[in-house]
């Protein structure tokens, strides 16, 4: 787990690309409010998650607002979704 999640933080989601190699985590801290984060995965790092940017520190009302912001935002996010409803 990366630094920027915090232990106290539940992760109540988490969408990869068709790849295998990023993902975003969707999670809700203790004070009811959520947020989410991207990760990469590369064989250079041993195949652990790596924090690409630091949208954890953003702070949302609702899971889908949270979810509706990483999508605007990161780039793979959106087909993902779209893949994973089908």
């Amino acid at each position: 787990m990366s630094g920027r999640i915090d232990k106290s933080w539940v992760v109540v989601d988490s969408i990869e690309n068709g790849q295998h190699d990023r993902c975003v985590d969707l999670f809700r801290r203790p004070d009811g409010s959520f947020g989410f984060e991207e990760f990469r995965r590369d064989v250079e790092d041993a195949g652990a998650w790596t924090p690409v940017a630091y949208y954890s520190r953003v702070a949302y009302a609702s899971n889908e607002a949270a979810l509706d912001a990483a999508v605007a935002r990161v780039v793979w996010l959106g087909e993902a979704v779209r893949v994973r409803r089908k």
